[in-house]
Order: C-alpha cells, then structure tokens, then sequence
C-alpha cells in the first residue's frame, strides 16, 4: 500500500444502520456551515492578496494573470489538501528571484512545466515523510536567503519605482542605477512615493478612528489611495495589463538542457517547500499564543503541508500560475483575523478568482509604480533586523552574511549551498577550537577547559595538566559538551597518577538539561572503568552501597517521585560521609566513542536548584591532601576523615540527612550552593548592603503548585511574597483577624513603597473548594476560622445583580472555579479598604491586580482594568506569548 494512502481500521464495536431511501426516519445530511470567523478572516486575507499576487507577478516578469492564478490555486488546494488548516498559501516573495531567472532563461511556458515537476517532487518528499529534515538547515541559511531575495527584488524593483525597467541582475542594476536616478518619470516616482507613504503610516495611525480604520489592510489601502490619485490626476504611466483569459499561456514541454533543468527543479522545490515548512511551524505559535483557539485548529501536520504544497504547484503550473508556497503575512492576517478552520483559506482563493473574472476593468487602473513600490517594501523588510540580531547572537554571522551575498551576486540555489558549507566550516571549528588555562587561586590550582574536549586538544590538555605540581589540589572544571574517547583516557591516567601522589581532584563540569555538576571518575588501580566516562559527584551518607547511590533525581523531579527513596544506614561514628562517583544511567556505555555533558543556562540552574533536588549533584570540596599516615584510598570511594578542616560542612550533611526528607531537603541546598549559589552570589551580596526594594507585593496562596518567581519571572529582591490558605486578605478592623497580613500590606506600602499588589488565585484550589463544601455550624477549627474571610467570596458569587467574573473566551469551567475567580476580585476589594492602600492609590502611587493561574494549563490569566470597576463584568484577560512580527515570505 502506498505511504500517501492512510489506513483505515473499522470500528467492530459500531454497528451500521441500513435506512430505505424512504425512511423517514432517516437523519438528514449534514450541511455544510462556515463560521462568521472564516469570512471575515477570509475578506481580510483576500485584500492583501490580490495587490501581493498582482505585483510578484509583475516582478517576476510573469503575465500578471500568473499572480492571481497561483492565489487562487493556493488558497483552494493547498488550502484543502495542506496539512496546517490557517496558513495561506499563494505566489510568494522568497520564489520571486527564482522564477525571475527562470523565465528569462527558460520562458514562460517551461518555466510552468519546472513549477509542474517541482510539486511532483513535493508529492514524493512528501510520501517519503521526509518533512521534518527540511526544519534541520539552520535558520541562520533560511534567513541569509530570504535576505538575500529581499534585496535582489529591492534593487530591481527600484528601477520601476523610478520610472524605468531592471536588469537581468543585481550588479547590472547598480551599475544602471546611477543614470536611472538621472532620468527620472515624474509620474512614476509621485505614485510610488504616495504608495510607500500610505504603507507606512497607515499602520500607525492613532486613537480610537485610527484603530477602526488599521482593520482595512495597508498594502490594499496604499495601492488603491495611488491608484485614485493617478486617475483623478490624469497621470499617464504604465498601468496593469490583464489580457483575455482566452488567450492565457498554459505550461507546455520542458525545453533546454537537462542538467539545468533538473537543477531548476530541484531548486524551486527547496525554496518553496523549506519556506512552507517553516510557514506552517511558524503559524502553530501564532495559534498557540491566541487566547480561546478552538480545538478543532490542531497542529500542523508537516508531511501533509508538503503533499498539499506539491499539489499546489503542479495544479498552478499546469494553469500558467506562478509557483506557490505558504507566505507568512496572509497567514499571520488569516490567525489575527480570528480564522477557525481551513474555511478562510478556501474562500480566500473563491475571492481571489470572483476578483480575477469580474474584476478586471478595476485592476487595470492600478499602475505598475505602485505595484512596485509595493514589492519593494515587502523586499526591505525581509532583510529583518530581528533576525540580524539573532544570528549574531548565536555567532552565525558568517554563515548570514555569506548566504545573503551568495544569493544576491550568484543566484538562490548557490548562495544556499554556500551558506551550508560555511554553516559546516564554523560547526567543524567550534568542535576543534579548545581553549585550556591553568592558574591558582588560594593554593587550589584551577584547570579551566573551554570547549569541546577531542583528541585534538589531548597535547595542550597534557601540557596543562603537567604544570599542576605533584600533591597539590587540582579543580579541573569542563565547560563543554562533547568528550571523546581519546581525552577520557587522558584524563583518568592523570587523574589517578595525581591521587596516587598525595593529591586531591575534583573534576566538574556542567550537564545538559540538569544543570549539575559532572565528574570524570576512576576505577580502582589497576581495572577498568566499569561506568561511562562522565559521571556524577553524589554525597552518599553511610557506606558505598547505601541506595543514594542510585539516585537518579532530575532538577524537577517532584520529591514523591525520587527513585531515591530508601532505608539509609546510620552514619559512622563521627558522622563521616562517604563520597562516591556515580554513573549517570543515560551516558554511553564504555567503548562508545565520547560522552556528553552540556551546559544549563543560569536561570534554569536557578529555577532548578530552587523548585526541588537536582539530579545528583552536591557540592564537594576539594579534599585536603591525606596525611602520611593515612592508607589513600581509590577515588572512585574517598572517606572524608577530618571533621574539622574544609570537609566539616559534609560531616554536617551527614548527620543532618539521616531520613528520606532529609536527604531530599539536603540534595536540594547542595545542588543549589554549587549551582545556583555561584550565579546568584554577586546579586545577593548586593542585595545584602543595600537592602530589599520590591516592585510589587505578590500575595498568593500557599498552594505547593505555585512557584511565584517562576509564573512572573522574578529574581532575588523582585517580589514581596505574602502566602496564605486561599490568597485572602482579611478586612481591615475585623474582630480576631489576620493581623500578619495587615502587617504585611502596611510594610510592604509604607516602608518598602511597592508600587503594584497582585492577588493570585489559582485553578484547583483546596482553600476555595473547602469553602465552597462548608456547612454551618459544627466544630470551628482553625482552618475554619480562617476561611470565614472568603465567606464574602460566596455571598458576592451568590449575588444575581452583580456581573460574574469569567476567563477570556469561556466561562468557568465549574462552580470552583468560578468561586476563585470571584475571590480574587473580592480580596481587592478588601485591599482597598486598608488605609495605606486607599491613600496609595489616590496618590498615584500604587496599582492593584488581580490574577488567575491554570495551573494544569501553566497559562496566567490578569483582571482587566474595566473589571475592577464598579459594577463592571471581571473579565480576566489570557496572558500570551508575544507574537513576532513575520515578513512577507
């Protein structure tokens, strides 16, 4: 069976119901139904559409007719048949330099049978289910090219702005720029410029009609305000020529060499289906980050984007329509416009071919400055400063910067291959570039290993590790994520010859998604190692099979699922601690080739270290030299003897952590003062002097769940954090209330001026379904007693007059819920009853939020300002991830 035909299994458990023809009592058939969403979202994408389809065309040097073709084709069978249901799909800007070329050396009709077999071979990579390995050329490359292309159609597109016509090429066209500017049309240069202008600042027009009128889409605005001036003017200029479809060129043989055909194949299927892929993934997180998305928008299927593309292109081709991929403005318009299915895409392309059947007196008068000018612009802004800043950040400049001059001097299927051996070049340096340093500090001598650690780097790193002189405390620390074979042995040699010396090694490193410390550890003289050559430092109290040993705890590895959990030894008199190397389990095994470490960045070591244990990893001192009269043992089991020198605080561990809570509580403070502490010390001691200065008091409640520095991204000093069963805030004056948070509030205003309070209330919450089952009367407990502050929380909910607070797109999900979204809305009530706050807010000083956190959804709902009014509905508004601003593509 074909890969491209899915399986069907039959469903045994359901049995089919056989109705006569006339059975009344047969159901009717579904009709088909398309949502208001759909047709608005399909209007918008529409009329950026057509002015986009119409000047790619004239860029290309394409018969006009081809744009609207290759819209139409890509909103109907892409749309349908395409595997990401909201991205739009049409004549694209990424493709305009290659059907450029194209037609100029094959024609129009060859370059429609290449636009043919392009998606043939789409429908292949697509059988092949071979979509995802588009997504692993680095973005550095995609985005070098897509520079590259807004450049070329820039420089060619300036000629028409000025009146004039572009050249084959983007150094002829600089070379004919000069006397372009010379010989300027008057005409030409007055439309374009009113074009740009109107692209500019229509998206930027203010206030609330400013906000009415952004909805019209810029591109359709700017051509048709320079299309009503030419005409009323009476300027005379080249304008759009749309000729019978009767006589509409269709795609015919391929005619020329082979090998340059094939090249042109494969290079308008790279372009087109690496552009979509990235399209579709790109599309998912414009999805993902809309609040209220219907489930029925799932994700991307990847391998069906590509068999719909290549569908696409050979239905395009075969009509005289240009290339198609997915553009990413239509379809970050198509999510923005509140599209719900593939619907909107579809009626998009029925739009496109009303448009292009009864509307061509209309798109006549368009004059081709403008369409110019259009293209121009979308050209600019592929060259993105966003992703500049990107590659530069992640050191790939070379690889940018080469596949954009590529692209721009040679041609797309050439800068990219150029840019893809530059992209290996710098991958082959960065794994052979090592950088080692040797220094001492406080008579501990520090070899810092910068790097990948290959068989290259072996001499320098024998060379280092020489100067270390024998006896001597040594901290070898690897700060990369790759080992080999070559440098493991290495360092075990030197490591045990060292020991064997007199001296003390601690060899550490950082893992890749832990966040712990690693050691290269040793076998017993004399045997080889039995564990992978990276493994982990662990302070295990008792002996060496005490069951810590097999801790396999990661950073967020909730405590009741550690695997970690054991009947532990009692300690050995002196409570001496035994420190052991153990292999982590997901290393290669001995005789694999390397082994792996990797580095954490500092503000998920710090989340790590502080939400729960890290995996395996505690902080270890170097150990003093032993004494002569001290057998030495092997380092893979060192017993730390002396309690009252530098190793005191591991006696400590070891008396301290004699129950399962105790380990964990003691692996968590370990991870975190080798971890987390060497990050975070510089800040605290700052802190230390000067004293805290919070932003904001955070009062929430003391739900295990909620993790306040992680939910606002908050560090030391940031947040001033009251928690409580419920987040409740106790009227001012009451009779036996909470003074702790009348205290808190009033420090936290007065003293510590904080300038905004935050009441966060959370999904699932104890406090609140407590409340809501409690009964009069019966026993008063202390939990009872307190839950009487949310006693209002019910009476308000309870209120018919009073508006209830809900989510963003839907109501809430049951009484619970909606009982924690009132409470929040009435413990800010109570805060404005307290003094300090009421004078606080009159004066400008302070603000009041509230919050709401999903906590099986990890999505942070806020009040929005109307709802904290006066008899306003509370409305708590979803908390997305910013959406990025996607260039024409």
């Amino acid at each position: 069976m074909s890969a491209c035909v899915p399986t069907r299994t039959p469903d045994s458990s359901r049995t089919e119901r056989v109705n006569p023809p006339h059975d009344p009592s047969r159901a009717p058939r579904r009709r088909f139904r398309v949502a208001g969403a759909d047709v608005s979202a399909s209007i918008a994408v529409f009329l950026i559409a057509l002015p986009l389809s119409l000047g790619i065309a004239l860029a290309t040097g394409a018969p006009l007719q081809a744009g609207l073709v290759a819209a139409a084709v890509g909103g109907l069978v892409a749309g349908r048949l395409g595997g990401s249901p909201l991205q739009v799909s049409g004549p694209a800007a990424g493709l305009t330099v290659v059907t450029a070329d194209l037609i100029q050396r094959y024609g129009w009709r060859t370059t429609c049978a290449i636009t043919v077999l392009a998606g043939l071979v789409q429908l292949g990579l697509g059988c092949l289910r071979v979509a995802r390995s588009a997504l692993a050329v680095s973005p550095a490359i995609v985005h070098g090219m897509l520079a590259g292309i807004g450049v070329t159609i820039a420089v060619a597109q300036m000629h028409i702005v000025l009146g004039g016509s572009p050249q084959s090429s983007v150094p002829d066209n600089l070379r004919s720029l000069p006397a372009q500017l010379a010989d300027l049309h008057p005409a030409a240069v007055a439309v374009s410029a009113l074009t740009l202008v109107l692209l500019l600042l229509w998206p930027r027009l203010p206030g609330r009609l400013g906000q009415l009128l952004r909805k019209v889409p810029a591109a359709l605005v700017a051509v048709t305000g320079a299309t009503a001036t030419a005409v009323f003017a009476g300027l005379t200029q080249p304008r759009v020529e749309l000729p019978s479809w009767s006589s509409h060129a269709l795609a015919g043989l391929p005619e020329g060499p082979v090998l340059g055909l094939v090249a042109a194949v494969l290079t308008t299927t790279l372009v087109c289906s690496v552009q979509s892929l990235l399209g579709a993934v790109a599309v998912d997180k414009l999805i993902a980050a809309r609040p209220g998305v219907p489930a029925q928008v799932g994700r991307s299927d990847l391998d069906r984007e590509l068999l719909g593309q290549g569908a696409a292109n050979m239905v395009s081709g075969a009509l005289g329509g240009l290339p198609v991929a997915g553009v990413a403005v239509r379809s970050a318009a198509n999510v923005q416009a509140g599209a719900v299915s593939r619907n909107s895409t579809m009626l998009h392309g029925v739009l496109v071919v009303i448009a292009a059947l009864l509307m061509v007196p209309a798109l006549e008068l368009i004059p081709l400055a403008s369409l110019a000018a259009l293209v121009m612009a979308v050209g600019i802004q592929m060259v993105s400063l966003h992703h500049i800043r990107t590659v530069t950040r992640h050191r790939e400049v070379p690889v940018y910067a080469i596949t954009t001059l590529g692209v721009v001097f040679l041609g797309v299927l050439e800068g990219v291959t150029l840019g893809i051996a530059v992209a290996v070049a710098v991958s082959m340096r960065r794994l052979a570039r090592t950088r080692i340093t040797h220094a001492e500090k406080e008579g501990v001598h520090h070899v810092h290993v910068r790097g990948q650690l290959t068989f290259l780097a072996v001499p320098r790193l024998s060379r280092a590790l020489h100067h270390v002189p024998h006896g001597s405390s040594v901290v070898v620390e690897l700060d990369g994520s790759f080992m080999d074979h070559a440098a493991y042995e290495t360092l075990q040699d030197w490591q045990r010859t060292h020991t064997a010396r007199g001296g003390s090694v601690e060899l550490t490193g950082r893992r890749s998604g832990g966040g712990t410390d690693t050691s290269i550890g040793s076998g017993r003289e004399g045997e080889e190692p039995a564990a992978s050559p990276v493994q982990a430092v662990v302070p295990v109290v008792g002996t060496a099979d005490s069951p810590l040993a097999g801790c396999r705890c990661r950073p967020w590895t909730p405590w009741r699922n550690h695997q970690c959990d054991g009947p532990l030894p009692a300690p050995p008199p002196g409570g001496r601690a035994v420190e052991r190397q153990e292999q982590l389990p997901e290393e290669p095994s001995r005789g694999e080739p390397g082994a792996r470490t990797g580095a954490l960045p500092p503000e998920t070591a710090e989340s790590a270290a502080a939400s729960g244990p890290a995996r395996s990893a505690a902080p270890v001192a170097p150990t003093s030299p032993p004494q002569p009269t001290q057998p030495t043992l092997p380092t893979e089991q060192t017993e730390q003897v002396d309690s009252t020198g530098p190793d005191r605080r591991t006696e400590s561990i070891g008396a301290a952590g004699s129950g399962p809570s105790g380990r964990q509580l003691v692996r968590g403070i370990s991870a975190f003062q080798r971890n987390t502490a060497p990050l975070v010390r510089g800040e605290l001691a700052r802190l230390a002097r000067e004293g805290q200065q919070p932003s904001q008091l955070f009062l929430t409640c003391a739900d295990s769940r909620l993790v306040t520095s992680m939910i606002t991204s908050s560090g030391p000093g940031d947040l001033f954090v009251v928690r409580n069963v419920g987040n409740l805030v106790p009227p001012p004056g009451e009779e036996s209330g909470d003074d702790s948070v009348a205290a808190a509030i009033e420090y936290a205003v007065d003293v510590l001026k904080v300038r905004s309070l935050t009441v966060c209330g959370h999904s699932g919450c104890g406090a609140m379904q407590a409340l809501f089952d409690a009964e009069p009367g019966g026993k008063q407990t202390p939990l009872k007693r307190w839950l009487r502050h949310g006693v209002p929380s019910l009476e308000r909910m309870a209120d018919t007059g009073r508006p209830s607070a809900r989510l963003a797109g839907r109501p809430a999900a049951d009484p619970v819920e909606q009982l924690c979204l009132t409470n929040v809305v009435e413990q800010l009530d109570h805060l404005r009853a307290y003094e300090s706050v009421a004078r606080a807010l009159r004066a400008g000083e302070l603000e009041l939020h509230g919050m709401y956190f999903h906590v099986g959804e990890a999505q942070a709902y806020l009040l929005s300002e109307a709802g904290q009014s006066e008899g306003e509905a509370a409305v708590f508004d979803h908390v997305g991830v910013a959406d990025l601003s996607a260039s024409e593509a």
